[in-house]
């Protein structure tokens, strides 16, 4: 499956506020919710099983992983973009940078 086919078949199971405000607020508070779930399965696996995952922990925080990937399909399309038009943007650019030496370091656009 290419990012552009999960796209199509992510954006047939949005629940749009048919306002784009709405909507684009509700994407971006969905993925730091998702995200944030994933930082709460790695820090109680940390806590609480001294940081070893088993299959059980990967399968949960695929599924959650999942989930931030659903909301980050659904804003690039409110964006106008297609989620394979965003991924090879962020690959051309960790790729500059990679070449120029600076992937760390700080500044979006260094």
């Amino acid at each position: 499956m290419t990012f552009d086919e999960y796209q199509k078949q992510a954006l047939k199971t949005i629940i749009s506020n048919n306002d784009e405000l709405k909507d684009t607020l509700h994407w971006v508070l969905g993925i730091n919710g998702e995200a944030g779930e994933v930082a709460e399965k790695v820090k109680k696996i940390i806590r609480d099983k001294n940081g070893q995952f088993d299959d059980d922990d990967r399968l949960e925080l695929a599924k959650e992983i999942g989930d931030v990937l659903w909301y980050l399909a659904v804003l690039a399309n409110q964006l106008g973009y297609s989620f394979e038009a965003v991924a090879k943007t962020n690959l051309q650019k960790l790729n500059s940078r990679q070449k120029r030496g600076v992937l760390g370091g700080s500044g979006d656009n260094r």
